[in-house]
């Protein structure tokens, strides 16, 4: 379906019970943005109290999901709910410029990524920009420790905020940024404080843009306070990686593979065989691929099985053209993938 309507950015805000997502939504919502919004809310039982939370006013529609999980028992009624938003947009009786999904804490972020893949009309019509997933600094080591979807949440982030770090000592801080970082290498880290964020920081972020720039962060934090800071800039955790005692042993993880120039026709069986044999445990994937005799580098992102390829910017003369894979899985078999990714280049 074709419409003269652009597609609406549409965010994923997730992050476990408590993190402070409200907060940061009243916040974006009291910003002066000029926008209107969407924000369609999520929690187990019938009543729905983050929504009574919330900043009202003439800028938002809220719409409430409150028979269950969105990533399990309402998804039909998530897609019924965002068809409906749609019809609405057309006929006239609802303007708005972005969609922000808030779900429960304790859902996993994949089935309501693929959400906005599946279904061609919310596909065409919605963008999906990014997950954002907020960390509750004072608690998250015991609710990586005890909780699945938890781990999940951080693995697929594309952008990391980090919450109530006031409540924290410097230590146990870099010890948990050290530990995000090992589950999700390539989602940078956001102190926050009280849901004080400019909304330039987490909306707009363009990550599952296919021609997007490919980033990954080794460690990096930035401190954030309030609206009247400048847009942060990241800077490192410097404490010794040596030096952090780590007690956990996550079944999330992510590595980044690096070759040089790849053959086409390798690469793309190797991708295939990969994507069939450990798709349901990977998370996220990003890649640039320098393909020989090509001039454009190959772009190749994924959620699990939905897998997209293009073609995108050329290489410039003076790039080096490499080849790099981020991969975000449950499990995976990482030493016999890279060998299979290096594997796959020109000889």
């Amino acid at each position: 379906m074709t419409t003269g309507h652009p597609p609406v950015p549409a965010t994923i805000l997730t992050g476990f019970l408590g993190a402070g997502k409200t907060t940061l939504l009243n916040y974006l919502l009291r910003e002066n943005h000029g926008e209107k919004i969407v924000v369609i809310e999520n929690e187990f039982g019938e009543v729905n109290l983050d929504s009574r939370l919330l900043a009202q006013n003439a800028e938002i529609e809220i719409i409430e999901l409150t028979n269950g999980c969105v990533c399990c028992t309402v998804r039909g009624e998530l897609t019924a709910a965002l068809q409906n938003l749609l019809e609405r947009r057309d006929a006239g009786t609802l303007a708005f410029d972005r969609l922000i999904l808030e779900t429960t804490g304790l859902a996993d972020p994949a089935p309501v990524i693929q959400t906005f893949f599946v279904d061609d009309s919310l596909r065409e019509r919605f963008l999906l920009d990014a997950v954002i997933t907020l960390i509750d600094g004072e608690h998250a080591q015991k609710q990586l420790n005890e909780h699945r979807v938890a781990v999940s949440q951080v693995g697929f982030a594309d952008r990391l905020l980090l919450t109530k770090t006031d409540r924290m000592g410097d230590g146990d801080k870099a010890l948990l940024i050290d530990r995000l970082r090992k589950i999700n290498a390539r989602a940078p880290i956001i102190e926050v404080a009280h849901g004080q964020l400019s909304h330039e920081n987490w909306l707009d972020l363009h990550a599952f843009n296919l021609d997007a720039p490919l980033a990954v962060d080794e460690a990096l934090v930035a401190p954030f306070a309030s609206s009247n800071t400048a847009a942060p800039a990241f800077v490192s955790i410097r404490q010794p990686r040596t030096l952090l005692k780590r007690s956990w042993n996550d079944n999330i993880a992510s590595r980044v593979f690096e070759a040089g120039e790849m053959d086409l026709a390798r690469i793309g069986a190797w991708m295939e065989s990969l994507i069939e044999t450990h798709g349901n445990d990977m998370l996220r994937y990003k890649g640039i691929l320098a393909i020989a005799d090509e001039p454009k580098r190959l772009v190749v992102q994924g959620v699990h099985k939905v897998v997209g390829f293009d073609y995108g910017k050329p290489w410039r003369s003076e790039e080096m053209r490499r080849s790099i894979l981020v991969v975000i899985g449950r499990e995976l078999p990482f030493d016999a993938m890279e060998n299979g990714f290096k594997a796959a280049q020109k000889n």
